[in-house]
């Protein structure tokens, strides 16, 4: 094991330390916030805790009867039992860091997330509108397969039932983990329904997936923010609310706008509004972090970002096909009612090879 890797897992055992005594901590204890943040990172922290422990005694066990080998005058069937001992100590130190390997691979502090998931329409007019539509139903579907849960945040409506755009949060378990590859975007090869001649289209829309983040987790400065209420209105002038609960919020050192509408109480609203800009902090300083990071490679798979076009749903085939690892699936209205797990399960069998190959080399 490469002393990187070996540094990394010395700071986790630290901070694993220092989790349990703050959440000992009767200041901590009244804040529940800062107390569940606490005790998630406690318990994504507590596996590769206990594999680093058993590391560490292993290697302990071993230096003890490498010593013993070495020691003069050692009675010849002392020192074979030794020699047996240390070989299936050695054994076991192999196995253990192949565990903490796939660990490394699986350890991120986001995966465990629910998301905030936003879909926009792209190039096409109406077709990409409805097509936004279509994206949304597919993720909807597959969160209630998943047994998650949906809910919606803010949507802007075309005429013909399509959206321009719709934010909305998925709730469950390893949210993000399954989904944080579906960021980019998205392309439909269809005869439109506003098609009379019967011509295959091309059209787009856009995908991001953010993890949703904690209060706790990143500071904003309530100074650093411009708060606008407004009332908001449904289709045709449907369902007007009578008084200003919908929700706009401005950071004015990012220009990041958020707007939710969804409520009819202006305190969810601003709640709801306040989750989304929270993600959308989050990504924006650590795609600069990103940035910063030059000689660090990429993720093979792709960048997550939306100009990136990483599908294609192909209504005339029947097929789907995901470009960055070159995978294809026949069975396009399947795909379309929910049915994604075979795609997301060889992007992440994908990701995962790719980063033991880039752990092997760093090892």
């Amino acid at each position: 094991m490469n002393d990187n890797l070996l540094k990394k897992l010395e700071k986790m055992y630290e901070r694993y330390n220092e989790l349990e005594k703050l959440l000992s901590d009767p200041e901590v204890i009244a804040d529940s916030n800062r107390y569940t943040t606490y005790i998630k990172e406690h318990g994504s922290l507590s596996k590769m805790v206990n594999k680093y422990t058993q590391l560490t005694e292993t290697r302990a066990k071993k230096q003890e009867a490498e010593g013993f080998l070495t020691q003069e005058g050692t009675d010849k069937e002392f020192a074979e039992m030794a020699r047996d001992e240390l070989g299936e100590l050695e054994k076991q130190e192999d196995a253990i860091m192949e565990e903490i390997k796939g660990l490394f691979i699986t350890d991120d502090k986001t995966y465990g997330k629910n998301v905030i998931a936003e879909i926009r329409a792209g190039t096409g007019g109406e077709e990409a509108a409805i097509f936004a539509a279509d994206l949304f139903r597919m993720y909807t579907k597959y969160a209630e397969n998943q047994g998650w849960k949906v809910e919606l945040f803010d949507s802007s409506e075309k005429d013909l039932g399509g959206f321009r755009e719709v934010t909305f949060s998925i709730e469950g378990k390893n949210v993000y983990q399954k989904l944080r590859f579906e960021s980019g975007t998205h392309r439909v090869q269809r005869v439109p329904q506003t098609e009379a001649s019967g011509r295959v289209h091309t059209s787009t829309a856009t995908v991001a997936i953010l993890p949703e983040i904690e209060e706790v987790e990143i500071d904003i400065n309530p100074n650093d923010l411009l708060i606008d209420t407004f009332r908001a209105s449904g289709p045709g002038g449907q369902k007007v609310n009578k008084t200003s609960s919908a929700v706009r919020i401005t950071h004015v050192p990012s220009g990041l706008i958020v707007k939710c509408l969804d409520e009819k109480s202006q305190h969810k609203n601003r709640a709801k509004a306040m989750r989304i800009l929270r993600s959308r902090l989050y990504e924006l300083y650590e795609g600069q972090k990103r940035n910063e990071r030059d000689q660090i490679r990429r993720d093979q798979i792709g960048t997550g970002d939306r100009s990136e076009k990483i599908r294609t749903y192909n209504y005339s085939q029947n097929r789907v096909t995901d470009h960055r690892i070159n995978f294809s699936v026949y069975n396009l209205e399947q795909v379309m009612i929910g049915y994604l797990d075979e795609i997301i399960e060889a992007l992440l069998n994908y990701y995962k090879e790719e980063q033991l190959k880039q752990l092997a080399a760093s090892v």
